[in-house]
């Protein structure tokens, strides 16, 4: 049977006075899976996320989430939803064990409590206020809050920013068992690599639209070309390896001994090469294969740097 989507969105439209945030963007977030949805700042992805959580209305469009509207429905929505908060939303002057315990008083079957404080690194801080935590425990501390109630769906946002890479990869284990035990993550983040060790989807967002989502792999491989690299002996006859290659495919020699093939870099061209390599007596010294990265794909997308 075919799972509904844990959220759709669709033609979101969000003014503040003159200022178009989100220009009828569409989204798609596949149950159970890690969904992130990355954006320069002032792109139109902060008040998409919010507006799924329920934290804003819709000028125009459809926001639909566990199959509810997220302002209409949010009281049944509120106890299936984990939501990371940022500093704003947390009363500074609560410990942090407090805060986490009342929250997991709040749900059904909520995870161990003492488990999740060991894991995230929280065990020193339990009588702390909120706000005498340092940056990195006051992330954790709301990551552990959004997590701890079991949700069918969480959004994270940023949720290992200024984390030491102790905590960094404790977080990407925690959101690996999210998604193991069928929770769907809805991700926001700054690091690249974070959204490519983690998501299953990407979502790139760019002037209050979804310029491009799929999965990381095959946005890559639908970005610019990838470049077979090899040595060998100067001078070889490039022309009748061309005549072997895919018709798209270009192979130069920058420097003597050095050849580079531009195109489609499958299993199926690599051979081709090491086959032609054979055929005429070329030992290939250090075959490289370069891949187009995520954030080539993200640059090329939107002409700018993820973090700025």
């Amino acid at each position: 049977m075919h799972e509904e989507p844990a959220v759709e969105v669709h033609g979101l439209v969000k003014r503040y006075g003159s200022k178009t945030a989100v220009d009828g963007l569409d989204l798609t977030v596949a149950t159970g899976g890690v969904t992130a949805v990355l954006g320069p700042n002032g792109a139109g992805k902060t008040t998409t996320i919010e507006t799924c959580e329920g934290y804003r209305r819709p000028d125009a469009g459809t926001v639909r989430v566990l199959g509810l509207d997220p302002v209409a429905d949010s009281a049944a929505l509120r106890p299936r939803v984990g939501v990371m908060l940022q500093s704003g939303g947390i009363y500074a002057g609560a410990r942090a064990e407090e805060m986490l315990r009342h929250t997991a008083s709040l749900h059904a079957h909520p995870l161990d409590v003492d488990a999740l404080i060991e894991r995230l690194g929280l065990g020193d801080c339990g009588r702390t206020t909120y706000r005498r935590l340092s940056g990195g425990q006051q992330q954790r501390l709301s990551l552990a809050m959004a997590v701890v109630g079991r949700p069918e769906l969480v959004f994270l946002d940023e949720p290992t920013a200024g984390l030491d890479p102790q905590a960094r990869h404790a977080t990407w284990a925690l959101v690996r068992e999210l998604r193991t035990d069928g929770v769907t993550v809805v991700l926001t983040t700054h690091y690249m690599d974070e959204a490519e060790q983690l998501a299953d989807d990407v979502a790139i967002v760019d002037g209050g639209k979804v310029v491009a989502q799929d999965s990381p792999e095959k946005l890559c491989r639908g970005g610019a070309e990838n470049t077979l690299r090899f040595s060998g002996r100067p001078g070889l006859d490039l022309a009748s390896l061309l005549k072997a290659l895919p018709a798209d495919s270009a192979a130069v020699e920058p420097t003597p001994g050095t050849y580079r093939v531009n195109g489609r870099v499958d299993p199926q061209l690599l051979a081709t090469v090491t086959a032609w390599c054979a055929q005429h007596g070329v030992m290939p010294d250090r075959i490289t294969v370069e891949r187009h990265t995520l954030e080539d794909v993200f640059l090329e997308l939107t002409g700018k740097e993820l973090r700025g």
